[in-house]
């Protein structure tokens, strides 16, 4: 290699490429620690399709992997400096997003709740949201309460999950679809979700309308179009949606991604006599209309807690009552700091206590994030006692003290007793099946987790657990954490943060060592567990949502296996058979190949609100019949929210034939191969000749040591061995993006480079293409100019031109074929040569590029044109409908007029026909300004695009060579 091939691999390697063009995408690619799926590369050019875009609905269906996709988005934005990034989600998938940017997409996030924003500003930073160091993460309701915040930052891009939560965006009841909205209008938007159309196609109207105002009229225009879909306006709304949704499903896309199956196990078990009366008691307790220990404002939340740690086990219940008791002794004692330390400790111990308050609707004046997770001591909590009130309050903390007595007597558990009968069940599946020995315990209370250690160190499992939860500051956590970091010091695998290096200990000492996980919900979130096949549901969450995030840990893409799911079942509690029933049955969590279907899921707006809806029902029903009779009531509401007639219209809407989707997919995965390979083989051959008297290469490895950094300036670049591997365990991961590699390419880009004799030997070129055998023998002049052009959007050109002495012009193909065979020879040029002027061949390809973009734009701009086309139609329409309306009515009247001979009734009819005229005059009048208007504003708007789309242009010469092909 030469610093001329130098130059040219560098400027190919950080080249801005068009939004249409898959090599928008390889660099990302080769830097993402995915796999190439070719529908998530499919969606992510989808995304990017149009530089007039306002955005678009990425709507695969459940397991197809949407966040991979909005991940290859991200790092696309990301690597051209459109940082100021904002993504909205239910408050239980924040820290999972947090950690999968990371982990597979090298991106810095910060989440962003009530605490973290207060302490920002308190810091002296106004805005908190304006962060252009790293990706902001918040959900929903908080985004919402903070729209002014949100409003004021000129975002590149905001993404928003779970997006069906926008779908009634048009009503005006829903305040937090609305707030969002309004604060995010003109900003780019990627939706994600799996059920774009459940119920109505207005929903279709709200999420298309929540990313671009201009997508249809208003909602009277939509219904009064599309309500009654015929024939005739199927084939016109499919083609008005179909820039702004992509939907692929499962069965276009197996021949590239295999799924395995889930099955269930369900152990029964009955509870003790003095576990069936502590449950009996405790509920009774929770049923009164008025208690001390638990706050007005968080009285729902609070039962529901306290419910989960019921049927959790005795010792959970045990340390939540002694917390409430606390409590109350501290408002005896007006002391501030214990009711404070109670109350943190079942929040401690039910560690989703923060996230569920996030969502949970309590009251107006709902706590913020951080105020939920400090739980600080209430009014009511700190206000002066009556001696009534204190009378009552010893004898709440007499019988919490009483109850918590009984369960700290009670030393085993019987649903303890059956999870290793379940364990016994869930191995000899696995065995049956092939799969590793390993079991994941998921429960929902630390003290829980405790017992369940304590409980299973009596068995053969003794000397293979690990535990994982919030803190994971537990010795033998700490143990294992301090042994990983010795085998992996001086590799990429240490990040630096102790939170996310602890997790990678104890998920490669769980795949490597241990057969049994035992986990709070902590590891639902964002730890990836192919290489386990059970899942074991110890406690069983009543939101489905974090069901299926428990389960997608182990049954997800790279499980070989299918997953077995355990589950217990109290025989002695109706209710719990009820939730069971409806989480299995109708939900369909724990069999088949995806679990939950979309339409299931999606007809579950907020898993919060249907947990919300279970504890009510346990709190309002003492008998079996009135038990049956709630949860019947919630499964009608859940019957087939999809009907067929809706799946259909879904189906003709958003959905493309199989066969065109399969020959879409094969171009794409082989043209994405091509770019990675040929991305690849540009950084290798780059880093060789930049770092050739710095570092020893092993090429066969793809791997090189370096000795010390070339760039000590330069943070982020450890010496030590680097393998280009996505799999790398104990060294560098080197990618195009590692600060290693940046400083390569920039070293390469700002090399001076003057004219030069280039010496290529044609036989050298394993490949021996037979586009250069005809110039074997020749010589003559190559020259290479950086183009770039601003149109809409930004992109960079390498364009050569070269012609030999005899006056041969090579092509584009023959240019770049020739600075890629191996080893040429530099000289001085010869004396009696001088270089050929080839500024009219580079102008001719400038001219050429320029035509391409404009027939590419021309596209663009007709595509908006049809849009704004048919908004302004559409608020038309409704004005003329009206109008259409007012001539009937009259119609209607004269008719009327003609059938009675009474005068008085005549003389009405004829005063009511005067007044519509008039209104019909009006109407007429109001038309013709109307139209002028929408049409001046459509024609405004045009004209800014118009604008947009002129060409700016900048050229940079990279170098210009004599060449010799022998």
């Amino acid at each position: 290699m030469t610093p001329y091939h130098a130059s040219y691999y560098a400027h190919e390697l950080t080249k801005r490429c068009p939004s249409d063009s898959i090599e928008k995408l390889a660099g990302t690619l080769i830097d993402a620690q995915v796999d190439m799926n070719p529908h998530q590369v499919d969606a992510a050019l989808f995304a990017f399709k149009s530089p007039f875009s306002n955005g678009a609905i990425l709507a695969d269906e459940v397991g197809l992997g949407k966040t991979i996709e909005a991940g290859l988005v991200l790092s696309q934005q990301w690597a051209e400096r459109k940082r100021r990034i904002l993504l909205i989600m239910p408050a239980s998938l924040r820290k999972q997003w947090n950690r999968e940017l990371a982990e597979k997409f090298f991106l810095p996030s910060k989440i962003l709740e009530g605490q973290s924003l207060k302490k920002e500003i308190a810091s002296g930073n106004p805005n908190p949201f304006d962060d252009a160091e790293n990706l902001v993460i918040c959900s929903y309701q908080f985004a919402a309460r903070n729209s002014e915040m949100v409003m004021m930052v000129p975002w590149d891009l905001v993404v928003l999950d779970e997006a069906h939560r926008l779908r009634n965006v048009y009503k005006s009841g829903n305040k937090t679809a609305r707030a969002l909205r309004d604060a995010l209008t003109n900003r780019r938007k990627l939706l994600l979700t799996a059920t774009p159309l459940q119920n109505s196609l207005m929903e279709l109207y709200g999420l298309t309308s929540f990313i671009d105002e201009f997508a249809f009229g208003d909602e009277k225009s939509f219904r009064s179009q599309y309500a009654r879909l015929g024939e005739e306006n199927y084939g016109e709304l499919k083609a008005r949606l179909a820039p702004f949704c992509q939907r692929t499903l499962r069965r276009q896309v197996v021949e590239y991604i295999s799924y395995t199956n889930r099955e269930a196990i369900t152990r029964e078990f009955t509870p003790s006599d003095d576990e069936q009366a502590l449950y009996d008691m405790v509920s009774d307790y929770l049923r009164r209309e008025s208690l001390n220990a638990l706050p007005a404002s968080q009285r729902s939340l609070m039962t529901l807690v306290m419910r989960k740690l019921l049927a959790s086990s005795t010792f959970a219940i045990a340390g939540a009552l002694d917390s409430l008791a606390r409590k109350l002794r501290g408002r005896l004692d007006e002391n501030e700091a214990l009711i404070r330390s109670s109350q943190n400790s079942i929040s401690e111990d039910w560690e989703e206590f923060e996230e569920v308050a996030e969502e949970w609707p309590e009251t107006p004046s709902q706590p913020s994030e951080g105020e939920a997770q400090e739980s600080p001591p209430t009014d009511d909590d700190l206000k002066p006692l009556t001696p009534e009130e204190v009378a009552a309050i010893e004898a709440e903390i007499s019988e919490l003290e009483q109850f918590r007595d009984l369960a700290e007597s009670i030393t085993q558990n019987a649903k303890g007793e059956a999870l290793i009968e379940g364990l016994k069940s869930g191995f000899a599946r696995l065995e049956a099946l092939g799969a590793a020995k390993k079991a994941i315990i998921f429960t929902e209370s630390r003290r829980t987790q405790d017992y369940l250690l304590r409980r299973l160190s009596e068995t053969p499992y003794a000397e293979r657990i690990v535990l994982f939860n919030g803190s994971n500051s537990d010795t033998k956590s700490r143990e294992i954490y301090a042994k990983w970091k010795v085998e992996h010091e001086g590799a990429d695998r240490i990040t630096g943060s102790r939170t996310a290096d602890m997790r990678s200990a104890l998920v490669d000492y769980f795949r490597d060592e241990a057969d049994l996980m035992i986990a709070t919900e902590a590891a639902a979130e964002g730890i990836n567990l192919q290489f386990c096949s059970l899942v074991v549901n110890y406690d069983l969450p009543w939101n489905p949502q974090r069901i299926e995030q428990r389960i997608g840990r182990c049954h997800r893409y790279g499980q070989k296996f299918d997953v077995v799911v355990v589950n217990f079942l109290n025989k002695a509690n109706a209710a719990d058979q009820r939730v069971y029933e409806l989480l299995d049955e109708k939900l369909q969590l724990f069999n088949g190949v995806f679990g939950s279907s979309d339409e299931v899921l999606g007809a579950i707006e907020s898993g919060v609100d249907f947990e919300r809806r279970i504890v009510e029902i346990y709190q309002n029903c003492r008998t079996t019949e009135a038990i049956e009779a709630e949860f019947q009531a919630l499964r009608e509401e859940l019957e087939t929210p999809i009907n067929e007639r809706m799946q259909e219209t879904r189906q003709q809407l958003l959905e493309n034939f199989d066969a065109e989707v399969h020959d879409k997919l094969r171009v794409n995965l082989r043209e994405g191969e091509r770019y990675l390979d040929r991305y690849q083989h540009l950084l290798w051959s780059l880093t060789e000749f930049v770092l050739r008297d710095r570092a020893a290469f092993f090429p066969r490895e793809h791997a090189f040591v370096l000795g010390t950094n070339p760039w000590p300036e330069v943070k982020g670049i450890p010496t030590g061995r680097y393998e280009m591997s996505k799999e790398v365990e104990h060294y560098h991961r080197y990618r195009l993006n590692h600060p290693l590699a940046k400083q390569v390419v920039a070293e390469a880009i700002t090399g001076d480079l003057p004219s030069a004799q280039l010496t290529i030997h044609y036989t050298d070129d394993p490949q021996r293409v037979g586009i250069l055998e005809d110039l074997v023998g020749k010589s003559g002049t190559l020259a290479a100019r950086f183009f770039s052009v601003s149109a809409g959007d930004v992109e960079d050109h390498i364009l050569f031109a070269a012609i030999t002495d005899d006056g041969t012009q090579l092509d584009e193909d023959q240019c770049h074929r020739l600075l890629q065979i191996p080893n040429p020879k530099v000289d001085e040029i010869p004396d009696e040569y001088g270089v050929a002027d080839l500024s009219v061949a580079l102008a001719t390809a400038e001219k050429g590029v320029i035509a391409a973009i404009s027939a590419r734009n021309a596209q663009f701009f007709e595509e908006e044109r049809r849009k704004l086309d048919g908004w302004a139609d559409d608020q038309i329409a409704v004005l003329e409908a009206e109008l259409r309306q007012t001539k009937t009515k009259i119609r209607d009247l004269r008719n009327e007029a003609r059938k009675t001979a009474e005068l008085e009734e005549q003389a009405r009819i004829q005063r009511e026909i005067r007044d519509i005229e008039r209104k019909q005059r009006r109407l007429r009048q109001n038309i013709f300004e109307a139209e002028d208007e929408i049409l001046e504003r459509r024609d405004k708007m045009l004209d800014e695009i118009e604008a947009r789309l002129a060409q700016e242009t900048t050229t940079r010469d990279l170098f210009t060579v004599r060449f010799s092909i022998i």
